[in-house]
């Protein structure tokens, strides 16, 4: 799978090198430009990576819009030649033989006839202007447009980087019949530990609660069921990494690591593995901001010190909870210099504890997370009940344990999670019943007598499954049992 990054380009591609020598030049209309006002920009939309939107091009005296850097200017969809070029691009790729698409940013290329100016939400001189440019107008028709160009004449994947969705926005953009895309990337789970009263949530560091993640993913696992389809992560390029915000970077990363793991896979949808998922790797803590290379990282950074006045140490506690970096530090191949990731000097350091972690040592322990992932997708790819069955949550107020089970036909699996270190004790709902058990996986030792399919004498078999009933959890413990 390419990614297709189609709602903007580099301030350096020739399209735009074009576009800049004169307001009359052909490919001056695959920009957005718009005119000053009143000294200032076309409008006050805020960039996502800090300051106006938009940049001023000293040479034809407008403005051009860019929702990300000023490197990255967006494209006008609304220009009829535009989308033609970039149908044509995308069957260049697709006759070439590649699988899909994972489309960036997907549902930002319409915007809002007009452009107006954002509501006042903050003291801040720019303005988030969301509600102009996600999710627009015309974004079902150029991406029908799209479908019926090129992608219906391939058999390929796509999925679709989609922030700022509701569970109506998925079913409509994933609905097998009437959609135009395979699945989707949302992102509520990616905000619940965001303080939402902040001017900028986004720069926020909050202790997230399993209340919230129960309730995101709860809600679109059962409104998409039957009628769109779900793509799972935890972590992106974009994200901090998972085993460090869901789970515990210290004593419990490895079982921790292996619990998130199970969550991923036995939810209902495609799951995402991002790099260093499957080994472990955790957040960066670099000492000096210079040793950040995101443009982001720095923007926040400037902001919250230069422009908030908050202290360097503690603008440096939210970059290390939140910077892109985390995901990005070259990954750790091995204990030799650079992680074995290059012999020459790497754009962004390498994570100090690659010694430690690195695949090298995951690859020579049957116990690694590596081998957990392993045994996770051999699970998946041998009981249709994880790709196919329902999903139902159980124990919905439990503020420690993430319970549910999945069900296809007369095929049931029950999931217990225990997010947290310490030891809650799970009690299974008396409306569940079964007469025997299976554990299928589990990321601590488990007695043998109750990992086996219990059908031997009725005594033993009322003993396990007593345990299973009432079970205490150890820290960041994860089971899968098969009832029958």
């Amino acid at each position: 799978m390419m990614d297709l990054v189609v709602n903007h380009t580099s301030d350096e591609h020739p399209w735009f090198v074009e576009a800049r020598k004169s307001k009359d030049n052909p490919y001056r209309d695959y920009y957005i430009w718009r005119s000053g006002k009143e000294g200032h920009e076309p409008n006050n939309w805020a960039s996502f990576f800090g300051g106006s939107a938009w940049q001023y091009d000293e040479a034809t005296d407008e403005y051009y819009l860019h929702l990300f850097s000023r490197k990255q200017p967006d494209l006008n969809w609304e220009n009829p030649r535009l989308r033609t070029e970039i149908y044509m691009m995308m069957h260049w790729w697709l006759r070439k033989g590649i699988d899909g698409f994972r489309m960036d940013a997907i549902n930002m290329i319409s915007k809002v006839p007009g452009l107006p100016d954002a509501p006042i939400a903050t003291g801040d001189r720019y303005q988030f202007g969301g509600q102009y440019f996600i999710n627009g107008p015309r974004l079902h028709e150029f991406l029908g447009e799209m479908k019926q160009e090129v992608l219906s004449h391939y058999d390929i994947l796509t999925v679709g980087e989609t922030p700022m969705l509701t569970t109506e926005h998925g079913i409509a953009l994933t609905h097998e019949e009437t959609g135009h895309l395979n699945m989707l990337f949302q992102f509520e789970h990616m905000v619940i530990d965001e303080d939402p009263n902040s001017a900028l949530p986004h720069r926020s560091v909050l202790p997230w609660q399993l209340h919230d993640l129960k309730q995101v993913m709860t809600r679109w696992q059962k409104e998409l069921e039957g009628k769109g389809w779900n793509s799972q992560y935890l972590s992106n390029h974009d994200t901090p990494r998972a085993v460090s915000r869901f789970g515990d970077d210290d004593q419990y990363r490895v079982e921790s690591a292996k619990l998130l793991a199970t969550f991923l896979h036995l939810l209902h949808g495609t799951p995402y593995i991002y790099q260093g998922e499957e080994i472990g790797i955790t957040n960066v803590r670099f000492e000096a901001i210079d040793d950040y290379r995101d443009i982001e990282t720095h923007t926040v950074y400037r902001e919250l010190v230069e422009d908030k006045g908050m202290a360097p140490d503690a603008a440096m506690e939210i970059i290390y909870a939140r910077s892109r970096d985390n995901a990005r530090t070259p990954m750790q191949w091995d204990d030799s210099l650079h992680a074995g990731f290059t012999t020459g000097t790497p754009w962004l350091k390498v994570n100090p504890n690659y010694r430690e972690i690195n695949v090298q040592q995951a690859l020579t322990d049957p116990n690694s997370i590596f081998a957990y992932y392993q045994q996770l997708i051999r699970l998946r790819k041998s009981h249709p009940v994880i790709v196919y069955g329902t999903y139902d949550l159980i124990l919905e107020s439990h503020a420690q344990i993430y319970a549910f089970t999945r069900t296809l036909k007369n095929d049931r699996l029950l999931v217990l999670l225990n997010f947290t270190q310490d030891m809650p004790v799970f009690t299974l709902p008396g409306e569940i019943s079964f007469d025997r058990h299976e554990l299928l996986i589990c990321n601590y030792k488990v007695n043998a007598k109750v990992n086996a399919k219990v059908n031997a004498k009725v005594s033993h078999e009322a003993e396990a499954i007593e345990e299973i009933r009432q079970l205490t959890l150890r820290p960041f413990e994860a089971r899968v049992y098969r009832l029958y």
